[in-house]
């Protein structure tokens, strides 16, 4: 046609024509049932017959939902796995016996304790005359709580477990079991255990089933470097049946390796690094462990299997750190990057603050960070009485006098300390093995409140785990603060939002409405 009219010809352009609707006599396009839209819905509903509630069976103790006849699902709220629930719920009955199909569904917001979900469903369905109408209408699915048979068994009897994982790493300190607790939080890589036990040295997670402990077993094992071993006790025999009931055990280790340790390396595994170290600091540990040569950035990565292959144990951990005042940092080398840290070598002339009479010379890679007047923590080879037989291993070996592992900033949290932070994290709902003394719980609270300073610090450690708004925090207590250099802390677009809705806040949102 476009042709033809740049041609200069004549085209006769083509009209839809209307006829009257036979109801209510409108103009309208022709349609198969000759009637206009708001006459044909008047006339036909295609929601009649289709159920507008629903009975759904919740589980309140693992938040799952049951699909006859045993089947349980689990679900969040307004999820997309509870949308595809509510969806099965209604299309293998209503939509095939009516001959109807589903478009498109979506949540209307309800009260959380209203025990009420409601869901709107687009749907289409052939009426008069091979006319197509669709039609959207609200279902609404009423819960009635009932327990599941996992959980009605932990229930009637808690210490009725079937496996246990026991996580235990042999070290002075808890980090590495903080640090973990936030990714299994993530992850909810915890939320088969039916109950979760805080020991000495590690956590004991219980299972009702073998497969779930096995399942988390090796979800431990892709974010730490673990061996573990599996063994069962026999329970009961029925000798008719031939059933056996056992219990099952997983012992899983962590490697005695954490962030910030100073290790010297055997002979055999520094040869089979390419002569890395001897000394060296671990800067990383995920299902790896991240080395590197403070004096020459050289840096590799060690896998669990081979360093369970010739097992080693740290030179110095983070408990033997010793606070330094930097008098003078002269810059060697280049900056150089390693998985998204940088690191530049450097001379530098430091003094405990202890004795800042000694004057202690030191090379670092934390040039790029460290300039006269800061402090920084490090570990002390010039006064240190080290004990290592790996060390013995290298004779004629010059130690150098200080390692620093990191800048510090304790000089200025002086000034902040007992004022709440921005943001919070969340825990496992644990129960202690026996009551701790004071010591040891001081030492614990010490051990945590180093954690949080470490995930301000460095951004890698907190990517892997979720940081919650404070809502003790008050703007205003910080903006009296006047510090000559800002400390390191969170930024609020890594914050997510906390909802804790209790009955007082529902009862005043309902006065609001």
């Amino acid at each position: 046609m476009a042709m033809a009219e740049e041609a200069g010809m004549f085209v006769v352009h083509q009209t839809i024509g209307t006829v009257l609707c036979c109801k209510c006599g409108i103009p309208m396009q022709p349609s198969a049932a000759n009637m206009c839209v708001n006459c044909l819905r008047s006339e036909v509903d295609i929601t009649q017959g289709l159920r507008k509630q629903v009975i759904i069976v919740h589980c309140p103790e693992c938040d799952s939902y049951l699909m006859p006849p045993k089947t349980w699902i689990k679900c969040r709220l307004e999820s997309n796995e509870l949308l595809t629930f509510c969806w099965n719920k209604v299309k293998n009955t209503d939509f095939k016996k009516n001959k109807i199909r589903g478009v498109h569904a979506e949540f209307i917001w309800t009260e959380p304790h209203s025990k009420r979900i409601k869901v709107r469903f687009t749907i289409q369905k052939e009426v008069i005359a091979n006319a197509i109408f669709e039609q959207k209408y609200i279902v609404e699915y009423i819960q009635h709580e009932g327990m599941c048979h996992s959980c009605s068994k932990v229930q009637a009897n808690p210490d009725q477990w079937v496996a246990v994982v026991q996580l235990r790493q042999h070290v002075s300190h808890r980090r590495t079991f903080f640090y973990l607790e936030q990714i299994i939080l993530k992850h909810d890589a915890a939320a088969r255990a039916i109950n979760v036990k805080q020991m000495s040295e590690g956590i004991d997670f219980f299972f009702a089933n073998r497969s779930h402990a096995i399942k988390f077993v090796e979800f431990v094992g892709k974010v730490a470097p673990v061996k573990s071993r599996h063994d069962k006790q026999l329970v009961s025999h029925d000798s008719k049946s031939n059933n056996y009931n056992y219990k099952y055990t997983f012992s899983v280790e962590i490697c005695p390796i954490s962030r910030e340790d100073l290790i010297c390396l055997p002979p055999k595994v520094a040869a089979s690094l390419g002569n890395l170290g001897p000394l060296v600091i671990c800067t990383k540990v995920t299902n790896t462990i991240a080395l590197m040569d403070p004096l020459t950035l050289r840096h590799c990565f060690l896998d669990a299997e081979r360093y369970w292959r010739t097992p080693f144990q740290p030179l110095l951990t983070c408990r033997q750190l010793v606070q330094y005042y930097v008098i003078d940092v002269k810059i060697v080398s280049s900056e150089v990057n390693v998985r998204g840290s940088s690191y530049t070598a450097a001379d530098v002339e430091v003094a405990r603050l202890a004795d800042l009479g000694t004057v202690l010379y030191a090379k670092t890679h934390l040039g790029h960070l460290l300039k006269p007047g800061d402090y920084a923590l490090g570990y002390d080879l010039y006064g240190a009485n080290t004990d290592d037989a790996e060390l013995d291993n290298y004779r004629g070996l010059n130690l150098p006098e200080a390692i620093l592992i990191k800048k510090s900033y304790e000089e200025t949290r002086q000034k902040k300390r007992g004022k709440p932070r921005p943001w919070k994290l969340k825990s496992l709902n644990m129960e202690l093995d026996e009551p701790k003394s004071r010591v040891e719980q001081e030492k614990v609270n010490s051990d945590y409140e180093q954690f949080l300073k470490d995930l301000e610090e460095n951004p890698d450690l907190r990517f892997n785990i979720s940081l919650y708004h404070n809502g003790e925090y008050q703007p205003s207590e910080m903006g009296t603060v006047t510090d000559g250099e800002d400390v390191p802390s969170v930024p609020l677009e890594e914050l997510l939002a906390d909802l804790d809705l209790s009955d007082k806040e529902v009862e005043d949102y309902c006065m609001e409405e």
